[in-house]
């Protein structure tokens, strides 16, 4: 018991000693977390990649382990931006509300069930798609027991308003049922005419919305974080007047849109944020901060401490057992195989810029190696840092030549290449340094590395604006050919 206790204090200890912890890192925008049963649970969003919305388990808000995907491929009605997921437990069932862009349409709210967190989950297909589109989910229930759906009307993309969106939900989450009321819209000059992300709790006799203002996303974003009260779901909402109420520090950059959890008694928020160092290349990642109610009936957060250094990451993928990792991500546009055999990953290949995987990015400075089974290869295959299927960088091995190409909006340009003597293994390296900075090197069996450009390749415009970097591997050729690759690894350097 004591032993029990002796963790328990050790825990809460760690987290108070963090006003703005880092517990997400790498890509993951958009999170939410619930508690069901005895663990947490968090998702993120996934954009145009897949398997889409990672899911952890927890046991204490810090330390997270991948357990599942609730997607493994794009659902029948949608075709690309699988954004903001939202997890929560009703009555013994797992929701998932989240965004996707409908096959000529416009984006659209959706839920999808599951009796267990890790799945698997049944698609309920949409329950609004607005003209002008439909995002950032939550469901809450009023002070009556009513279901609602709230969520952000996407009027910023075409230039207009962004009013948030209350309406009753049907129990099984099929449908919605009556008419929309808005709870509140951007009015204040820090919101930028632009309020988004809502997350919803209740204390005492308030509801409290938790929302996102301004630009959420690349190099110019301005994100914030607000607080809203109401003793009525449907309102009148009253706006903090000291909001924004996390913004900007030297250590992380537009914070916003997460979700307020209760760990043994405490309140919490987890919110994604650029970090300083990495900045949007290693994407928006998982932040959690602590927070109280006031007296006077607002929230203010936890001021009084630091834990925002990321940790140096080391990732060492052998390809063992019979399939992929669950750290591996694809593009939601490219249809290829992949199989995983005797330690050994065979993707097939695709034309022009190639069918590829990869890895989120966690730091400024990093180093990536892969080895190419040439003698097991029809395809070029190599290396690759990844944006996104019109954004990439490669190096790699067909035969005897090495070709390292930039692939800019789409237009490919071949930056260098070498002729080698056929090898039946060609080890690629890629380091990157200050984010940008990209060299390629390469190495036969039994010699050492040698660069492949003496001139660095400079990165600075390949992340997509609402995605951080991948690094992984890259196939290309004809669609019945493929490449074979052993040892990935990706470091961080400290």
């Amino acid at each position: 018991m004591l032993r029990k206790t002796l963790a328990i204090l050790l825990v809460i200890f760690s987290l108070k000693s963090s006003a703005q912890q880092l517990v997400l890192p790498g890509d993951h925008p958009d999170p939410s977390v619930v508690k069901i049963g005895n663990s947490y649970w968090a998702t993120a969003t996934t954009s145009n990649w897949l398997p889409a919305f990672p899911l952890y388990e927890s046991k204490d808000l810090v330390h997270w382990s991948k357990r599942a995907v609730a997607f493994t491929k794009l659902p029948d009605w949608a075709d690309y931006y699988l954004w903001a997921p939202e997890i929560s437990y009703d009555k013994g069932k797992v929701y998932i509300y989240y965004n996707g862009h409908k096959k000529g349409g416009s984006l659209c709210v959706a839920a999808a069930v599951a009796d267990r967190p890790e799945g698997p989950y049944k698609d309920l297909g949409p329950l609004i798609g607005q003209p002008d589109g439909s995002i950032d989910a939550f469901s809450m229930r009023d002070e009556n027991g009513k279901l609602y759906l709230i969520w952000k009307e996407d009027g910023n993309s075409i230039g207009q308003p962004t009013p948030i969106w209350a309406m009753e939900m049907k129990e099984d989450r099929t449908g919605l049922i009556g008419e929309k009321k808005e709870l509140f819209r951007a009015t204040e000059p820090w919101e930028s005419k632009l309020v988004e992300g809502v997350s919803i709790t209740r204390h005492g006799e308030f509801f409290y919305a938790f929302y996102a203002a301004a630009g959420c996303c690349g190099t110019s974003c301005n994100y914030a974080t607000g607080i809203a009260r109401s003793k009525s779901l449907l309102g009148p909402w009253e706006k903090f007047d000291k909001n924004p109420i996390i913004s900007d520090n030297a250590s992380w950059k537009c914070p916003g849109h997460g979700t307020p959890v209760v760990f043994n008694g405490q309140n919490y928020f987890l919110y994604h944020a650029y970090n300083t160092k990495s900045a949007n290349f290693a994407g928006r990642q998982g932040v959690l901060k602590q927070f109280e109610f006031t007296p006077e009936g607002w929230i203010q957060f936890v001021e009084n401490c630091n834990g925002t250094t990321p940790k140096p990451v080391t990732i060492n993928d052998n390809f063992a057992g019979n399939k992929l990792s669950l750290a591996w991500q694809w593009n939601v546009f490219e249809k290829f195989s992949k199989s995983v055999k005797a330690n050994t990953l065979t993707i097939s290949a695709l034309p022009k810029v190639g069918s590829f995987i990869g890895q989120t990015v966690y730091s400024s400075d990093y180093d990536v190696q892969v080895t190419v089974v040439s003698a097991k290869s029809t395809a070029a295959g190599g290396l690759a840092l990844i944006g996104d299927e019109k954004n990439l960088l490669t190096a790699t091995v067909s035969l005897n030549k090495i070709t390292v190409t930039e692939v800019k909006d789409g237009k490919s340009r071949i930056v260098a290449e070498t002729e080698i003597t056929k090898s039946p293994l060609v080890t690629f390296q890629l380091k990157v340094r200050n984010n940008s900075t990209v060299t390629f090197l390469y190495k036969t069996s039994g010699q050492t590395f040698r660069e492949l450009n003496p001139e660095p390749i400079n990165a600075a415009g390949l992340p997509p604006w609402d995605r951080g970097l991948r690094a992984g591997i890259v196939a290309t050729g004809k669609e019945n050919q493929s490449a074979s690759f052993k040892n990935f690894m990706l470091s961080d350097v400290k």
